[in-house]
């Protein structure tokens, strides 16, 4: 199967959406634009650090153990790995921000601004 596609490859923008969701087991189907988790988001060796996280019970000194990497190596990696996710999250908040200032200033109608948030 397909990996998940979480960053546009003709323009490179983070801005997709899934808008169609399957069940192999009993056909049911969704339709709508449905959100890729900011985890998801992350580069794929930053997803793999944290299963290996979550399998170590979030011990950074055993993570550093199985990588064969010093406590502080790891340490900083996992740093790297929330920087990413705030930066995820503050982007997300930079857009509702902009357009609700496009709101105010009349650049955009409110079914506009509604239809816009909606897709956030």
């Amino acid at each position: 199967m397909a990996k998940l596609i979480t960053q546009c490859p003709s323009c490179s923008s983070s801005q997709v959406f899934i808008d169609h969701v399957h069940c192999s087991e009993c056909s049911t189907q969704f339709k709508g634009q449905f959100e890729i988790p900011a985890l998801l988001r992350l580069a794929p060796e930053d997803i793999q650090f944290i299963v290996q996280f979550v399998k170590n019970s979030g011990s950074l000194k055993e993570m550093a153990k199985d990588l064969g990497l010093s406590y502080p190596t790891v340490r900083n990696k996992l740093n790297e790995i929330i920087d990413s996710i705030q930066a995820i999250e503050k982007n997300k908040t930079t857009d509702k921000t902009k357009i609700l200032r496009d709101l105010e200033l009349g650049k955009i109608s409110a079914q506009e601004a509604a239809k816009k948030l909606a897709e956030i």
